[in-house]
């Protein structure tokens, strides 16, 4: 095989593999994202979990503040 032939190459990555090692190669990449599309839903699902729990603890004078309401029309 000349130096061209090899650069060039005749066919895909597949084509040259051992079929048991491409199948194997594919489930791992399967198993990497399904690993972190489960990393990524945990991370979501502790920010949700987070950001409740602020809500929950926040004083009335946060909530106040945080109002949209004008509170001197109601005194």
């Amino acid at each position: 095989m000349s130096k061209k032939e090899r650069v060039s190459g005749s066919g895909s990555l597949k084509d040259r593999l051992n079929p048991d090692l491409w199948n194997q190669l594919q489930s791992k990449k399967t198993e990497w994202k399904q690993a972190e599309k489960e990393q990524q839903e945990k991370e979501r699902q502790r920010l949700v979990r987070e950001r409740k729990e602020r809500e929950a603890n926040k004083s009335f004078e946060e909530l106040l503040e945080e109002s949209d309401i004008d509170w001197k029309k109601y005194k």
